[in-house]
């Protein structure tokens, strides 16, 4: 579990180490009485072998039963207080390590422990029951109801990120239906009237006719992006099917830069084959960029400025999307969702968004790592 994970990293591990010296210098200061500089040096040493327990908990708690074992045979004063640090070791295991390793573990302590109190048995049985239970059982018990907590908040976090995820899928879906029952409705009404006006409509302007292709086409293509759109958010786990693949990119931006040659810019374009290669999402990134770039070069520089679209991947596999632009119209401002969306995006994927006035015109250039 990620919160047992946390539990014991090195900070946390750290802290709990210094409460640990301050609670042993307290005992051998003022509760084990005749505590010399070999008493000293062995606590201390099983203190820096507790601090192992965050690698291997089991391994740790074998080698301090044998430091106690040793600590009682040689009469150590610090024989308390290794065995506080066994019961320290045995929590640590149990938390981490249930199962055999635990009971092993459990075992070992115990064993060493009756053997310490060897002595004072038969006569004394229900005293060192008692005392193995205690150095054995609290630990156990003291991890048991910890670990029972650990589960029972991840199940409340699971449990919380579920009904956020299900609120997020309704809110969701209630935009998809707004989108399809209005939006989408409006528009599909509107590309129908575009079709019957080209039809009814007697041609004595041939360039009436190929605007209203124009619009035809335009409103069409609105029209399936809002559908796909619709789409993705019915079905937020499954790519759709009218996505843009990345082996069709540069297809699709030809078709960008045609359609604002319709519009009256003097486009030049350069794309790298190369971007064919790309994944889906950066290659959705780049085809959106590269609409709403040219769409706001229409609107604030006029239709008839000179544009330029670069679009290449450099030496580290990043993608790079410069337009730029000789129009002298009026520039443009972050007080619609435009320039904002894009930096948006580009934030998303991890990228860097710049855009802004030069000497001859307006600059867009994006990165996309």
């Amino acid at each position: 579990m990620r919160w047992i994970e946390r539990a014991f990293e090195p900070g946390r591990v750290l802290t709990r180490t210094l409460v640990l010296l301050f609670c042993l210098i307290g005992q051998l200061l003022f509760l084990e009485p005749g505590v010399n500089a070999r008493d000293w040096a062995l606590a201390l040493g099983a203190l820096a072998l507790s601090m192992l327990g965050r690698w291997s908990p089991f391994g740790s708690l074998l080698v301090q039963a044998g430091l106690l074992a040793g600590a009682d045979l040689y009469g150590f004063a610090a024989v308390p207080a290794m065995k506080v640090l066994a019961c320290v070791l045995l929590f640590d295991l149990a938390i981490r390590r249930p199962g055999r390793q635990v009971a092993a573990g459990a075992a070992t302590l115990g064993t060493v422990v009756c053997v310490n109190l060897f002595d004072e048995l038969p006569q004394q049985l229900p005293s060192v029951l008692f005392r193995i239970s205690v150095v054995v059982g609290v630990p156990l018990l003291l991890a048991a109801y910890v670990r029972l907590g650990l589960q029972v908040a991840d199940r409340e976090r699971e449990r919380g990120e579920a009904r956020v995820r299900e609120a997020r899928l309704a809110e969701r879906t209630a935009i998809s239906r707004e989108l399809h029952d209005l939006v989408a409705h409006h528009m599909s009404s509107m590309v129908l009237r575009v079709g019957v006006a080209k039809h009814v409509l007697p041609a004595k302007d041939s360039r009436v006719d190929e605007l209203l292709a124009d619009l035809h086409a335009t409103s069409s293509a609105a029209l399936a992006d809002m559908r796909t759109l619709v789409e993705v958010l019915r079905a937020p786990g499954r790519e759709p099917a009218s996505i843009v693949r990345p082996e069709g990119l540069p297809a699709a931006l030809d078709a960008v830069v045609e359609h604002g040659r319709g519009n009256g810019l003097d486009v030049s374009a350069d794309v790298d084959p190369a971007v064919a290669g790309l994944d889906t999402v950066r290659g959705l990134a780049v085809l959106r960029l590269a609409q709403e770039g040219l769409a706001n070069v229409v609107k604030h520089a006029g239709p008839s400025a000179r544009v330029r679209l670069c679009v290449s991947l450099t030496e580290d596999g990043a993608v790079r999307m410069d337009i730029s632009n000789d129009g002298a119209g009026e520039p443009a401002r972050e007080t619609g969702y435009g320039l904002i969306g894009m930096r948006e995006r580009v934030s998303l994927l991890g990228g860097r968004f710049d855009a802004g006035p030069t000497e001859r015109g307006w600059r867009m250039s994006a990165v996309l790592p």
